[in-house]
């Protein structure tokens, strides 16, 4: 399998080259490495990513430049995954990055990647089209807002986190304790629910996750 070509974008020099060679060390292919968001948009047609990296704040105000260039990203080269590191829980962003419904996204909090193979999963898993967040951010995106799901059982609400959080399947049935077969009637139970017709296919999942965490 050819190595995941990656581009990164983080406005401090060391955060950015420890990324990189933290990503390398993970057999992932850098392909780019940038300061600034606009810089990561001006040379992403030549890099051929698979996904990018970037940072929520940067040049040139620090506050939503990383979203920015990935709301962008997407509209442009809507094949490319995108994963967003933040040093905070910024439900605005979160929202707006996710509100496609399309997949191949993630947001994690910088301080709780503890591991290579916490990014390289990431960075695998939306770069085949799902979506991962930090457990954190779920948890700050649920408190904001009332719960729209009432008619979910409680077993149905654990699965749709689970679902939130980028897990297959057989990940969550061994998470919950309960097998596969089950995990599947919970879940077409949660798209019936829900109101999310088949002829949604795959994105159904992320539709799913999009009715819980932007529901006001």
């Amino acid at each position: 399998m050819p190595a995941l070509r990656v581009a990164v974008a983080d406005d401090s020099v060391l955060l950015r080259e420890g990324l990189v060679r933290v990503l390398g060390d993970a057999g992932v292919q850098v392909v780019g490495s940038f300061g600034d968001a606009d810089s990561l948009l001006a040379a992403l047609p030549g890099l051929a990513a698979d996904a990018v990296v970037l940072d929520v704040r940067m040049p040139p105000t620090f506050r939503d430049e990383g979203v920015r260039a990935a709301i962008e990203l997407r509209r442009q080269h809507p094949g490319v995954a995108i994963l967003l590191l933040s040093q905070y829980v910024e439900v605005a962003y979160a929202q707006e990055l996710l509100a496609s419904g399309t997949g191949g996204v993630g947001y994690l909090l910088k301080d709780r990647v503890i591991s290579l193979d916490e990014v390289r999963d990431a960075l695998d898993r939306v770069a085949a089209g799902g979506t991962v967040l930090d457990p954190e951010v779920i948890t700050q995106l649920m408190a904001r807002r009332v719960d729209p799901l009432q008619s979910l059982t409680p077993r149905e609400r654990e699965v749709l986190e689970l679902m939130a959080q980028g897990r297959t399947n057989a990940a969550i049935a061994a998470a919950l304790f309960i097998g596969v077969g089950a995990v599947e009637k919970h879940i077409s139970a949660i798209f019936a629910k829900l109101g999310l017709d088949a002829a949604e296919g795959d994105h159904r999942r992320v539709l799913a996750v999009l009715a819980w965490l932007q529901a006001q």
